[in-house]
């Protein structure tokens, strides 16, 4: 059984060859024009007899009688109209069993369809589905546009907070004022007692203490000046308890 339906590989190769349609409609189009214009490549044989099947071309690559003033519409909307009418009279068989409603029909209706009507294979019926498609997106009746991704934003219902960029990480969180105390790791060990060199009298006695001090990494300067001004006012000016 001959393949009644038109079938192409590439929606894009189509939907380029509209639009140069559009621009300018030449007294005869053909495999060669296409060729010299670098539209769908190895693909022309197939859209040339889609565009036969729609009647927008006749057999001898001459605009159809179908096309009209269709291509010469400027406004979007005004060739949609016209186009839609042409895609609807080409698929009239379609259009009888389901009405507007074909334009919304799944993929897999579609294919089913086209399969049984042809008798074609499932790669066949699957490009024949698609090449319907792809004339009801240049209709204005089927949307291709894909909406965009959701931005992931705080919630202010959960608070959660995107992520910090590489930069942000990457610097050091310097430490608050109350957190001093916990930044610097200070042991006062006494290590010998002894008496003095110049012992008076009374036999008093010396007390070595030797103090370390371990100062956070990531600390900035304000920090480190606090914590030894801590060390001098508790340590060096005898206000140990």
């Amino acid at each position: 059984m001959a393949v009644k339906h038109p079938y192409v590989t590439s929606s894009a190769g189509l939907s380029q060859t509209i639009a140069q349609l559009r621009r300018s409609f030449p007294a005869s189009f053909g495999a060669d024009t296409m060729k010299k214009l670098g539209i769908a490549p190895n693909n022309e044989t197939y859209i040339i007899n889609s565009l036969r099947f729609l009647g927008i071309l006749d057999s001898e690559g001459k605009k159809g009688p179908a096309v009209g003033a269709v291509f010469s519409q400027h406004d979007d909307e005004d060739f949609q109209a016209g186009f839609s009418e042409i895609v609807k009279a080409a698929y009239d068989d379609l259009f009888t069993l389901h009405g507007e409603n074909a334009w919304a029909l799944p993929s897999a209706k579609l294919i089913g369809y086209f399969r049984h009507t042809d008798g074609t294979s499932e790669i066949v019926g699957k490009r024949q589905a698609s090449t319907f498609q792809s004339f009801g997106t240049l209709s204005g009746k089927i949307d291709g546009a894909k909406p965009p991704a959701p931005k992931v934003q705080r919630s202010e219902k959960t608070g959660t907070k995107p992520p910090r960029s590489k930069a942000a990480a990457s610097r050091p969180i310097a430490p608050q004022q109350d957190d001093v105390q916990s930044s610097a790791s200070i042991a006062v060990t006494p290590t010998s007692i002894s008496p003095p060199v110049n012992a008076s009298s009374n036999g008093g006695m010396a007390l070595t203490v030797r103090v370390e001090i371990n100062l956070p990494a990531g600390g900035d300067q304000e920090t480190y000046d606090r914590i030894f001004k801590s060390i001098r006012e508790n340590l060096l000016n005898g206000n140990v308890a």
